[in-house]
């Protein structure tokens, strides 16, 4: 038997999936979830096969969720909203159902899934979400990570600079420094232009946190943040960030 969570803030919406799962025996119903939060700890403790997920949800969406999640189940799609359609496709999900949807329907994205865990049951792939901007109106103005076993909403007004380390990104804040399984090249796509600029190849600063530009060894220079720190500013950063300040 396999394992699945519905995902969802709607009762009904969650009782409506639960009903049609009645006819799939070999699926289990190990939980269901109100929010995103709760859908993460539920993934983490039940590791299942299978989640059922609403997108637009409180507290965080179904999208930055996922996010948090390293090794992904399969993914079907519940909600109201069809402009996600695409973006839930990016995501490499199993299938998107737009509410209302009928138990026939339903019963066609079950057997989507059955056939897709058949054609490579051993290493059900990961989810790997877009690296595209067009997110949200909620993720352009915050950043959600994992600290230990809790989710923290980080506002992007609360940044100071971000710093790409291997596969992560380094959010630096002045309450400590958090990670984010994401690309620099991702953030310098998805954050305003007008707050924020690549500077270095590692390195991201807020404008807002910028005090001056002092020059370094030779031809280079190292930009001062209010914080104290020093972040080095490549030839091509320094170039940009010198047209965004207007000097």
């Amino acid at each position: 038997m396999k394992k699945c969570l519905i995902i969802d803030d709607e009762p009904l919406a969650r009782s409506i999936v639960a009903e049609y799962l009645q006819g799939h025996p070999e699926l289990e119903v190990v939980q269901e979830c109100g929010d995103g939060f709760e859908g993460l700890k539920a993934i983490l403790q039940h590791q299942p096969d299978l989640i059922f997920l609403d997108i637009q949800m409180p507290k965080i969406n179904g999208f930055e969720m996922l996010e948090l999640v390293e090794q992904a189940p399969g993914v079907i799609f519940t909600t109201a909203f069809d402009e996600y359609a695409i973006k839930a496709f990016e995501t490499n999900a199993v299938d998107y159902l737009l509410k209302p949807f009928s138990k026939e329907r339903f019963d066609a994205a079950i057997k989507k899934w059955l056939q897709t865990r058949a054609a490579a049951p051993a290493t059900p792939a990961p989810l790997s979400l877009n690296e595209l901007a067009g997110k949200q109106p909620e993720e352009q103005l915050r950043i959600v990570v994992r600290a230990g076993n809790n989710i923290r909403i980080i506002p992007v007004s609360e940044v100071l600079y971000l710093e790409a380390y291997d596969d992560y990104v380094k959010i630096h804040t002045r309450e400590g420094v958090f990670l984010k399984k994401k690309t620099m090249s991702f953030y310098e796509k998805a954050l305003d232009p007008e707050q924020f600029v690549r500077v270095h190849r590692s390195y991201m600063l807020a404008l807002s946190q910028l005090t001056r530009i002092e020059p370094f060894e030779k031809d280079s220079h190292m930009a001062l943040l209010k914080s104290g720190e020093r972040i080095p500013l490549s030839k091509s950063g320094y170039s940009r960030l010198r047209v965004v300040l207007g000097i």
